[in-house]
């Protein structure tokens, strides 16, 4: 699955590390299997109890609840994330690359019915494979996509950003960070913008123009940007 770039309302590229087909799909059944690990305990309980028929069907109304409400419940609990894209390093995002909210996560569990359950994951299969940005009939209405955690050991896509032809450098006081300091900034950046903590990239673009010595005159979003990119455009010609 490609990755995808998209420009946030402060005007900041986003590169997304969509999750691929295969991914979702082991972490799918890995839930499956899960689900049904939970079902036969249940069905081993109670087997030898004797219930009447009013009880036994409050009781599986009861024991069937999480199995309906599985991966909304998770999703909402665990930041994105049930227990089979956890073991395959996947999360539940916003195309924007900030934390879903429950309304995200509601939306894309409701239209589940129709592009999972109902056409037994065929019709989300071809729209994530035709939509390019990872998406299911769900994600497209929620406004979400999966994306995948792992570290790709790549130059670009760990420690600095790709620069595009052209590319205009505004600060080459960036040469005073190192790349170990450069990885750190970023690394913040990017945790506190995903969890949407404007104090912290507030304090972190004050605290980088005071080490380069130059006045912040930008939205901190777009400052903390505009510095790793120009590290990037820097430490690539020198």
């Amino acid at each position: 699955m490609d990755n995808f770039q998209i420009e946030t309302a402060q005007n900041v590229n986003i590169l997304q590390n969509v999750a691929g087909v295969g991914e979702r799909i082991l972490a799918f059944l890995i839930d499956v299997l899960i689900m049904g690990v939970y079902v036969f305990l249940i069905i081993l309980v109670f087997t030898n109890i004797n219930l009447s028929n009013d009880f036994n069907m409050i009781v599986g109304m009861t024991v069937g609840l999480p199995i309906f409400l599985y991966h909304l419940l998770w999703e909402t609990l665990w930041q994105g994330r049930s227990p089979g894209k956890a073991v395959m390093k996947l999360r539940v995002v916003k195309t924007d690359g900030s934390k879903a909210a429950f309304s995200n996560f509601m939306l894309r569990w409701l239209l589940r019915i129709i592009d999972v359950t109902g056409t037994s994951g065929a019709l989300a299969l071809v729209t994530i494979l035709l939509n390019g940005k990872g998406q299911r009939i769900g994600d497209l209405a929620a406004s979400t996509t999966v994306i995948t955690e792992k570290q790709n050991v790549s130059f670009s896509q760990t420690i600095l950003m790709d620069i595009p032809e052209g590319y205009e450098a505004r600060y080459p006081q960036v040469t005073v960070f190192t790349d170990s300091e450069m990885q750190t900034i970023k690394n913040v950046f990017m945790e506190a913008r995903y969890n949407g903590n404007h104090n912290v990239i507030l304090k972190l673009a004050n605290r980088v123009s005071n080490v380069m010595e130059v006045k912040l005159e930008e939205t901190p979003i777009k400052f903390i940007d505009k510095v790793i990119k120009d590290y990037n455009f820097y430490t690539q010609n020198m």
